[in-house]
């Protein structure tokens, strides 16, 4: 029987990949390494933003970089992690939508408390 995952490397690889431009990026990856100019021309973000991107999972260890002639390329370290992401998507769009719980809903504020706090400021 396998031991549970250990909580210590979950946790911190779970912040990595819930950030939503490093999922493009690696999703964007595919199987195919990519030179950083067509993860930008992909993602539409900016050169530095991608480039701090790719670092924080470069040290994570889901992506490598490989030098070519001039270039960096970026490839998955792991070919397993798309079908990680694809079968958490599978399983996610199986389930029922989550139904917010009554705590949840009595701790947000109406529009109509918004409005009537957002009145009050300007008067």
């Amino acid at each position: 029987m396998k031991s549970k995952p250990d909580q210590v490397q979950l946790i911190p690889a779970l912040k990595v990949l819930g950030e939503p431009n490093r999922l493009r990026i690696l999703c964007g990856l595919g199987l195919e390494c990519r030179p950083v100019t067509d993860i930008i021309n992909a993602t539409g973000m900016g050169q530095t933003n991608v480039s701090f991107h790719l670092r924080v999972l470069r040290e994570a260890g889901f992506v490598r970089a490989e030098r070519r002639g001039p270039f960096i390329y970026y490839c998955l370290a792991d070919a397993e992690l798309l079908r990680i992401l694809h079968d958490l998507t599978r399983w996610l769009d199986a389930r029922p939508a989550p139904v917010a719980s009554e705590t949840n809903q009595r701790s947000q504020p109406t529009k109509r408390k918004l409005a009537a706090s957002a009145s009050k400021e300007v008067t």
